[in-house]
């Protein structure tokens, strides 16, 4: 008899149960600190909800219903304003609001729909691990074919030479740029870029970006950038630099962004991309297929913050300070434990190597064999959840030595965290 068919399409054979829902799933399961997912633990701002809130009841009569019906299908008016409104004050860069954003279901959604929009099977897709996993995901639907350039951690050679690492900062995780360049072939089409970057907390340096754009300009290829932590940096030597604006760069870069992390509303999935009109009808092209328009009352909440005026700002500066209080925290807890701190620069994750740390006297990288064994032991048997990276890495030896933890939690959830830790690794 000929062997059964699965029902899993062959696309997404190789990926199974994301990470994040994994872990948070075992993290439940034991009681553990959930330092795995990055979502806060806190609310946003009220004037954001209150705004939402508002726009849901608007007129309060069928004569004057609220805003509740289908939204345009690239972005409410209101919002697509805000969010041109906020990108001038931020780059110096105006664009159209109606032919050259378009709001998505968050970044997720905006990723997939600009790969599915650009990309043809065969076209090559650069991208640097480790990567957020729906990256790698959405250029499989696509059709595209990966190609992969590492970030390694910092001070590791790794048979490559160290000389490399002042173009991405003291203490950044880098690449080698001899690397990238070879990357770049007849069949690339697009690279992405995620700064600040998920996991590793790195901003990528001017100098990273600069060679960057000479690439893509030599190449002639697209950079599509995930920017979602774009205001969350914590180093005044690396602050965060928008791909876009580098010359020659405006009419090839496709710029994500979402109001989730910089405003700590993550479960909105208010999203958006910019780019020239002609990149912004790829985008559109996939996003009327797919969800075809987001929450229109949260649309208009978001747009009360996506002009970043002075309330926002105010928001933003606020939520830095505390991330940062986490940041330095949660860094020295991890010292005191043994393990190796990588510093982020940006986002809200810090990445530490586990294996010269000790418990019960053992050696962790003598115990286990990999970040997945690790981790998993750290949250069923310490109650602290970590995320194992290796699934980040397509070459997952980089991966094995290193767990990510967010930080985007109150401090009293980072003090139990604390004391859980110290107990396990005193």
């Amino acid at each position: 008899m000929p062997e059964a068919r699965t029902l899993l399409a062959d696309r997404f054979a190789p990926f199974g149960t994301t990470i994040f829902t994994e872990m948070t799933l075992l993290a439940n399961k034991h009681g553990a600190v959930n330092l795995a997912q990055g979502f806060p633990d806190f609310d946003g701002p009220e004037f954001i909800k209150q705004a939402a809130i508002k726009a849901m009841g608007a007129g309060g009569g069928s004569d004057a219903p609220g805003q509740n019906q289908y939204a345009r299908m690239f972005g409410a008016p209101v919002l697509n304003a805000a969010i041109a409104e906020g990108w001038l004050k931020r780059t110096g860069l105006s664009v159209n609001p109606d032919t050259e954003i378009t709001v998505t279901s968050g970044c997720t959604e905006a990723i997939c729909a600009a790969m599915m929009g650009l990309i043809n099977p065969g076209d090559e897709v650069i991208l640097f691990e480790p990567y957020y996993d729906s990256y790698r995901a959405s250029v499989a639907m696509a059709g595209g074919v990966p190609k992969f350039v590492t970030l390694r951690a910092p001070g590791c050679d790794k048979g490559v030479p160290l000389r490399c690492t002042p173009l991405a900062g003291e203490g950044q995780f880098w690449f080698e740029p001899h690397e990238l360049a070879g990357a770049f072939t007849e069949k690339t089409r697009a690279i992405l870029v995620n700064t600040p970057h998920n996991p590793t907390g790195k901003v990528f340096s001017r100098e990273e970006l600069k060679l960057i754009s000479e690439l893509c300009i030599r190449h002639d290829v697209i950079a599509i950038t995930d920017e979602v932590y774009e205001h969350l940096t914590f180093d005044a030597s690396l602050p965060h630099v928008a791909l876009a604006t580098f010359p020659g760069m405006r009419e090839r870069t496709l710029t994500l962004s979402s109001l989730g992390k910089t405003f700590s509303l993550t479960g909105w999935k208010i999203g958006w991309a910019i780019g020239t009109p002609e990149l912004s009808r790829c985008v559109r092209s996939a996003h009327q297929f797919t969800t075809f328009s987001s929450a229109t009352p949260l649309q208009w909440g978001a747009a009360e913050a996506c002009g970043l005026n002075d309330p926002a700002m105010n928001a933003i500066r606020g939520l830095v300070g505390d991330l940062a209080r986490g940041r330095s925290f949660l860094a020295g807890v991890l010292r005191d434990c043994g393990f190796a701190v990588h510093m982020p620069a940006g986002a809200y994750f810090i990445m530490v190597d586990w294996t010269d740390a000790r418990a019960g006297g053992q050696r962790l990288g003598d115990r286990f064999s990999d970040d997945a064994a690790f981790c998993k032991w750290l949250t069923s048997e310490v109650g602290v959840a970590a995320i194992p990276p290796s699934v980040f890495y397509e070459h997952k030896d980089h991966g094995k030595p290193l767990a990510r933890f967010a930080f985007c939690k109150r401090m009293g959830t980072l003090e139990k965290a604390a004391e859980r830790l110290r107990i396990a690794f005193k």
